[in-house]
């Protein structure tokens, strides 16, 4: 596999990530109360717990976007100049 490709596969796997992301934060911020309903029913979890999970999986799944998907196209892109 080319540099240039590689580097094209980072970029869109970093853009569909970071959309997916975003996704989950706009449903997380107008839909909060259902979604902790749904989830509460199913596992005994105060609406406190659910927000802090919730939370601490955004900023791992932000943490792997940034190490698995931007940091590598970076190191590409400064390697192809």
């Amino acid at each position: 596999m080319q540099m240039t490709e590689l580097s094209n596969f980072l970029m869109w796997c970093f853009i569909f990530n970071t959309g997916l992301f975003f996704v989950w934060f706009i449903a997380f911020l107008c839909a909060k109360d259902q979604i902790c309903g749904v989830h509460s029913r199913w596992f005994a979890i105060s609406k406190e717990q659910f927000a802090a999970i919730n939370y601490r999986l955004m900023g791992q799944y932000k943490l792997a976007i940034i190490m698995l998907n931007l940091a590598p196209w970076i190191a590409l892109l400064v390697l192809a100049d």
